[in-house]
């Protein structure tokens, strides 16, 4: 199951629990009980006021999940099923930490050790892994976010330096990171991936204000101007933005897992409210129709929950092609959209009270159908996928 405490709740109605490792659910369990104790109770008022929750970063990185499949370098070593488990509980609790740590130990620290050497993996991995060091990824550009591969931002040769100039936004964890990867195209016109360290001259990150969808997880906008990096940061194994999409195949995933803990949220919270909420005389979960849609979310949580269990197998074999992590995170992110208004709707009035705990995923879940690619670009990596043919612009 997903987790004890919803056995009663039905949402391991499939008995998924008998599948996982000992390990698998000791980690489920412990990041469970961080969401629930440290996560659930604060996080509304850091939503409301925009802020980032920085007092939960000792006790995540207390938990020792940061760097999740990366074996060696103090990083845990887990399977990509426990991996799916820890990105589940952690959106159940909170969409913004789970991006927060989806950037940090997903993006940042798989790039580095996906494509970097030795020295690099040496330098960040260990301290990353304790959370003392805080990483970032800077891909997405103000004119190209789902076509990313046209970026613009510039990195030229001079001597045994690289020097950046461009811009980034949507950058999570931009501001305050230790470490930023900034994807930039070379002189040969080549994507490469160049580590930028904290209070690098030229480098400046600004939060960006206004959002409606996870607001307690700071993105920024990024201007480079004239950022001078040794020729030694960037990532020896990043050569074209191949390279690139290798990473954010392998993160992809974990957003699939994402949607799964959002659709589990909204489906407890609901079920919760409808048997304790009298209207008529009677709780709400006596009606027909309460029961008839709590029966769809189910199936939607279920269809999702096994779907991700199947990737992590195919993951965990390294047979996980970049469209079925596509597919995963198209048809998750759609169900858990469906679950969580449904949801929302349920609790009438008291679902737009933060309180009530259900608005905070109702937003939240638009930025999870959104990025890391949206529906439409997903569809089409499918769709390039069984017919043969790419759909996509060319450039």
């Amino acid at each position: 199951m997903i987790a004890d405490v919803t056995h009663s709740l039905g949402t391991d109605f499939y008995h998924m629990d008998e599948l996982l490792t000992d390990e698998e659910r000791a980690i489920r369990d412990k990041v469970r009980a961080f969401c629930d104790r440290d996560v659930i109770p604060v996080i509304n008022e850091y939503w409301e006021r925009a802020e980032f929750p920085f007092e939960l970063i000792p006790k995540l990185a207390a938990l020792g999940i940061a760097g999740t499949t990366i074996q060696g370098y103090g990083c845990p070593g887990m399977s990509p099923l426990a991996t799916g488990l820890v990105m589940l509980e952690l959106a159940r609790g909170d969409a913004s930490v789970a991006t927060f740590f989806g950037v940090h130990s997903g993006l940042a620290m798989t790039s580095i050790a996906m494509l970097g050497d030795e020295a690099q993996k040496r330098r960040w991995l260990p301290a990353m892994a304790r959370m003392e060091k805080i990483g970032a990824f800077g891909l997405t550009e103000p004119n190209h976010g789902s076509d990313a591969v046209a970026l613009e931002t510039r990195a030229h040769r001079e001597g045994d330096s690289y020097v950046l100039d461009g811009a980034k936004r949507w950058i999570g964890n931009a501001s305050f990171a230790d470490v930023v990867i900034i994807w930039a195209r070379d002189d040969d016109g080549n994507v490469g991936g160049f580590l930028v360290e904290k209070g690098t001259p030229g480098f400046e990150a600004t939060v960006m204000t206004g959002k409606v969808a996870k607001r307690a997880v700071w993105q920024a906008d990024i201007a480079l101007r004239g950022v001078r990096v040794p020729a030694s940061c960037r990532l020896a194994g990043a050569r074209s933005f191949k390279d690139t999409a290798r990473v954010l195949t392998a993160t992809r995933s974990g957003v699939a897992w994402e949607a799964v803990g959002h659709a589990v949220a909204a489906y407890e919270i609901a079920l919760n409210y409808v048997k304790e909420r009298h209207q008529f005389g009677k709780p709400l979960a006596s009606f027909q129709l309460i029961q008839s849609k709590l029966a769809s979310m189910l199936a939607n949580v279920t269809t999702m929950q096994l779907l991700c269990l199947r990737l992590a197998q195919l993951q965990a074999e390294g047979t996980m092609t970049d469209a079925m992590a596509s597919l995963a995170k198209m048809h998750n992110a759609r169900l858990a959209r469906e679950v969580v208004a449904d949801a929302r709707e349920m609790l009438g009035g008291n679902g737009i009270l933060l309180e009530y705990q259900i608005a905070r995923h109702f937003a939240d879940i638009e930025a999870v159908f959104t990025y890391e690619g949206t529906d439409t670009i997903q569809s089409l990596i499918v769709g390039r996928d069984v017919t043969g043919i790419s759909a996509f612009a060319p450039r």
